[in-house]
């Protein structure tokens, strides 16, 4: 049999888990859902090589998550993995694409690669 104390601790203890699970789940409610599959791209604009990166031989791929109105018009790029030398001409590609209309603004990650070769 537990003591006293034993059950008041176990019962404090499952109350904070259970307040650390409502928070948790109350952030995740909050965080807008990625819609890449939903959102087809209307026209791409291709990235500039940036001059530096040629004469340095970068090459690699850049994450960038863009924020796209209902209208499909991107209103925010910003590359959050890849080589920092890339990630402007990256942002700058993506922010002039177009998408397809939706009911609601949307969250949408894109990968864009240089490759020197091309």
């Amino acid at each position: 049999m537990q003591s006293f104390y034993a059950r008041i601790i176990n019962r404090q203890t499952g109350v904070r888990l259970f307040q650390a699970a409502t928070v948790a789940l109350l952030l995740a409610m909050s965080i807008p859902g990625r819609a890449a599959e939903e959102r087809a791209i209307k026209s791409r604009v291709a990235p500039v090589y940036p001059e530096l990166a040629k004469r340095m031989r970068i090459s690699g791929v850049v994450r960038v998550e863009a924020t796209v109105d209902p209208n499909g018009k991107v209103t925010a790029a910003k590359a959050v993995s890849g080589n920092h030398t890339l990630g402007p001409a990256a942002e700058e590609a993506v922010s002039k694409w177009k998408y397809a209309p939706a009911e609601a603004p949307s969250t949408v990650e894109v990968d864009i690669n240089f490759a020197l070769g091309q």
